[in-house]
C-alpha cells in the first residue's frame, strides 16, 4: 500500500500538464489541499482509487499529439494517399461554445505540416470531405448543435463528413446521431457522416452495470443526498451489481463505491454553497436530464469538462483539483 505522500506525488505527476502555462502546475500540496476537504477517514482510500482512475482517464498532451499524428497516416480513414486525403479535406471551425475545436486543430496542424509539408490553412475550402475535430464527446449535445447548424446552413448539397474525437461516451451517440440524421433529411441534403474515435466510454442507461462512469449502487445515508434525489423528477438509476466498468477505470468495487459516495455527498454540498452553479450542474456532473449527474472521470490536459463531478472542478468556496476555464 502506498503512503499518502506517495499518492499525492503520483496524482500530481499524472496531472502535471493540466492547463500548462495558464495556471500553476499542480503539485502534491495542491492535491492535499483538495483531498483535505473530505472526511479524514476517507482521504487515503480516496487518493488510492483516484490515483488508479486518473492513470486511465487523464488525457495528457502527449497522448493527444500521438493520437493526432496517428490519424494522419490511418489507412482506414485516409486510404493509400494520406496527404492527398488531407489536402482535399475541409476542416470545420464551427464550434458554438468553448475553444476545444480551435485548440485541437492547432495541435493537428503540427504533425500535418511535418508529414505532408502543408497545414490546415492550405487544405481545401470547398471540398466534398469535411472534418469535425474535437477532443471528447460527452452528452453529444455540442456535436449535435454544431453539426446540425452547419447542415442547415453552409453544408453543401452532397458531402462526406468525419466526426473525429479522442473519446466518445456511448450514451449520447444514438440521440445525437438520430437528430443529425433528421437535420440532414429536413435540409434535403445528401451528407454521409462517419464517427471516428480512439476509444468509446460506456455510459448508456441500459448498460449501467458495465458503466465506465460514476453510477452509485446506493444513495447512502446522507440526508442531503436523499433530499436531492427526492427532488428529481425521476428516480435515480443505480447500479445493481459490483463492477469496475468495461475499461477497468476503477480498481475494485470498494474503491469505486467510495469515490461515488464521496463525490455524490460533496457535489450535493457544493450545489448548496457555490452561488454560480446552474440547475444542470448536478453533483456528479453537468446533465440536462434530472439525474445524479453525468459522472465522467475523463479530464484532458487543456480543461476539465463540466460533465465531471463537481468535487473535481467547482470553485469558490470549494477548492478544485482541476480549476476549470468556462466557455
Amino acid at each position: 500500500m502506498s503512503t499518502k505522500a506517495e499518492l499525492l506525488e503520483s496524482i500530481a505527476s499524472t496531472i502535471a500538464d493540466y492547463r500548462h502555462g495558464e495556471i500553476d502546475a499542480p503539485d502534491a500540496a495542491h492535491v492535499e489541499t483538495w483531498v483535505n476537504q473530505f472526511s479524514e477517514g476517507v482521504r487515503l482510500p480516496m487518493l488510492e482509487e483516484l490515483d488508479h482512475v486518473l492513470k486511465h482517464t487523464y488525457i495528457n498532451r502527449t497522448t493527444v499529439t500521438k493520437f493526432l499524428a496517428g490519424l494522419i497516416v490511418q489507412p482506414k480513414l485516409t486510404g493509400d494517399d494520406p496527404c492527398a486525403f488531407w489536402r482535399n479535406a475541409t476542416f470545420l471551425k464551427i464550434q458554438g461554445g468553448g475553444n476545444s475545436q480551435r485548440e485541437m486543430l492547432a495541435l493537428f496542424d503540427v504533425p500535418l505540416k511535418k508529414h505532408c509539408g502543408f497545414g490546415i490553412k492550405d487544405c481545401s475550402d470547398d471540398g466534398s470531405t469535411f472534418i469535425y475535430l474535437d477532443d471528447v464527446v460527452f452528452t453529444g449535445n455540442r456535436v449535435l448543435k454544431d453539426v446540425g447548424a452547419w447542415i442547415q446552413t453552409t453544408a453543401p448539397a452532397k458531402a462526406k463528413g468525419y466526426i473525429i474525437t479522442i473519446g466518445l461516451h456511448r450514451g449520447g451517440l444514438p440521440y445525437a446521431a438520430s437528430k443529425i440524421k433528421a437535420a440532414i433529411a429536413a435540409a434535403k441534403k445528401d451528407v454521409k457522416l462517419t464517427w471516428w474515435c480512439r476509444g468509446e466510454i460506456e455510459d448508456s442507461r441500459d448498460m449501467v452495470n458495465k458503466s465506465d462512469v460514476l453510477r452509485p449502487r446506493t444513495l447512502g445515508d446522507d440526508p442531503q443526498v436523499a433530499a436531492y434525489a427526492a427532488s428529481l423528477k425521476y428516480k435515480p438509476i443505480l447500479r445493481s451489481q459490483d463492477s469496475v466498468g468495461e475499461h477497468k477505470f476503477f480498481s475494485c468495487e470498494k474503491g469505486r463505491a467510495l469515490l461515488e459516495q464521496e463525490f455524490l455527498k460533496a457535489g450535493v454540498k457544493i450545489r448548496g454553497s457555490c452561488p454560480h452553479l446552474n440547475k444542470y450542474q448536478r453533483p456528479l456532473g453537468n446533465m440536462v436530464l434530472e439525474t445524479l449527474g453525468f459522472g465522467s472521470t475523463i479530464v484532458t490536459f487543456r480543461n476539465c469538462p463540466n460533465n465531471a463531478p463537481l468535487a473535481l472542478w467547482a470553485g469558490d468556496p470549494w477548492y478544485p483539483l482541476f480549476p476549470r476555464k468556462t466557455n
